[in-house]
């Protein structure tokens, strides 16, 4: 009893953090609407605090901010989505497959029009998800579709049973992530305390455990595949980087930065950080330019082999023309929350008369390919470190230049910020709420994006940006955190 106490008194200010936290986020999970977004922002605020002050403060006590984790997650169990209704669909894929469906054939109009009622609370998904997502094929790959069956086999018949039965899956996901996240810290020689920037944030407990977003399954396949990167298990790490990719497509664009950590890394060990491997030695030890290029190749082979064969149980004609049609909208048709784009659409309205998206969309798109091949060709990526900044900054063009940029795309960024020095992701994850209130007009007929709002979220993001990487003074070579 006086140990618990003593216990108690000791962590008496995490504590009391944490329960206030706790009750914000019941706040936020069971008495939030999307269009409440003065008490949206005020309680994200707060929580985006208290998780600073909690990170800042205990960063030597791994296993209380692990504990914190874990319960903050634990309160959105049994609650609705309040601030996104893509679940709706994911519900409707999973039923879908369990049903003998192909859900990448058949959009959800395509039955409700006709008055059939494939799967179970097919109305309610129906309504649920709205319109727009009914109107079109399904995006989400195939792993993404393994998660919906698995969710509904949970409960086949009750949304609420397939929210948890989703949620589950995206918090185990997510604990792989600080596993994995942990040791690649510890073998890059950063502090272990920095994945908490990411497990801790308001911003991925409210996406992703909240809102049931599946970038942070795609961001525990990616950790792994890295950590096997680094330990030389390279075979191992493109399969698993085939499923990272099987379940969101984000982690394609990064596959021409592994030719520097391929065909210029001359290392060929099992332990990174082996000091007694100098350079004039590896330098003798040298592999033929030509052998890492196979390599590379191999590492390639497995990555699409994998990812075809995951793939294979849904190919078809028509799928690749459906899938391939839906892929385009992103970058063709829906805009929201852009920045560069609406500037540049601005532009096309006013030297044009109309809205230039399909020009512009492919424009940005082909910049971003560029860019990637700049950071693929002309950078040191040859190290995890130059690795993992190229991929951040490959990724933070992406954003900046895309048509559609919701909240939860920036989580991918700011995983790969925990492994940098760089701090703009993070300030993104706290102004990025900004973008729930791009809506403020939802009254109105028009129902038009507030640009002032968004302008303010990128005029923070733009000018964080800006300052570390051009304004920022040069740290010393002692005292730094980062490398």
């Amino acid at each position: 009893m006086q140990l618990n106490l003593a216990l108690l008194k000791l962590y008496k200010t995490p504590l009391l953090q944490s329960l206030v936290c706790c009750i914000l986020f019941v706040a936020f999970a069971y008495d939030l609407e999307r269009t409440q977004y003065l008490k949206l922002v005020s309680l994200y605020t707060l929580l985006f605090g208290l998780f600073y002050w909690l990170v800042k403060n205990n960063k030597n006590n791994i296993k209380l901010l692990t504990a914190i984790a874990f319960i903050f997650r634990a309160v959105f169990i049994l609650a609705i989505p309040n601030l996104s209704q893509d679940f709706h669909r994911f519900i409707w894929d999973g039923r879908m497959i369990l049903e003998g469906f192909n859900p990448y054939l058949y959009t959800v109009d395509s039955f409700i029009q006709k008055g059939d009622f494939p799967v179970a609370q097919a109305q309610e998904l129906y309504k649920g998800m709205g319109t727009l997502n009914a109107s079109h094929f399904t995006n989400y790959p195939p792993i993404n579709q393994l998660c919906f069956v698995l969710a509904n086999l949970f409960s086949a018949n009750n949304i609420l049973g397939s929210v948890i039965g989703l949620r589950m899956l995206i918090i185990a996901a997510d604990f792989g992530t600080l596993y994995f996240g942990k040791k690649l810290l510890k073998k890059l020689k950063l502090p272990v305390q920095n994945i908490f920037w990411y497990i801790l944030n308001p911003f991925i407990i409210i996406e992703l455990t909240g809102n049931l977003h599946f970038e942070g399954v795609m961001i525990f396949f990616l950790v792994w595949s890295l950590y096997l990167l680094v330990i030389n298990k390279w075979q191992w790490a493109a399969v698993v980087l085939a499923l990272s990719i099987s379940t969101k497509l984000i982690p394609l664009m990064f596959l021409p930065l592994l030719f520097g950590w391929f065909v210029k890394n001359r290392l060929d060990t099992k332990d990174y950080n082996d000091d007694r491997l100098k350079p004039a030695k590896l330098k003798e030890q040298g592999v033929s330019v030509w052998f890492r290029i196979t390599k590379l190749m191999k590492f390639y082979a497995i990555v699409g082999g994998v990812t075809l064969l995951l793939f294979a149980p849904f190919f078809s004609k028509q799928f690749v023309s459906n899938y391939s049609e839906t892929v385009a909208l992103w970058f063709q048709n829906f805009e929201f929350n852009a920045s560069i784009y609406y500037i540049l659409r601005a532009i096309g309205y006013t030297l044009r008369g109309y809205n230039e998206i399909a020009i512009i969309g492919i424009v940005l798109s082909v910049t971003v390919f560029l860019f990637t091949l700049y950071r693929s060709f002309f950078r040191k990526n040859d190290s995890i470190e130059g690795l993992i900044k190229s991929m951040l900054f490959v990724f933070a063009c992406y954003l900046l230049l895309s048509t559609t940029v919701h909240p939860w795309y920036v989580a991918t960024l700011l995983f790969l910020s925990v492994f940098t020095k760089y701090k703009f992701p993070l300030v993104w994850s706290f102004v990025i709420v900004l973008s729930y209130l791009a809506y403020m007009q939802i009254g109105n007929a028009s129902k038009s994006e507030n640009l002032w709002i968004i302008s303010l979220e990128y005029l923070v993001v733009y000018g964080v940006l800006v300052w570390e990487l051009w304004l920022k003074p040069k740290p010393t070579l002692t005292g730094q955190s980062y490398k």
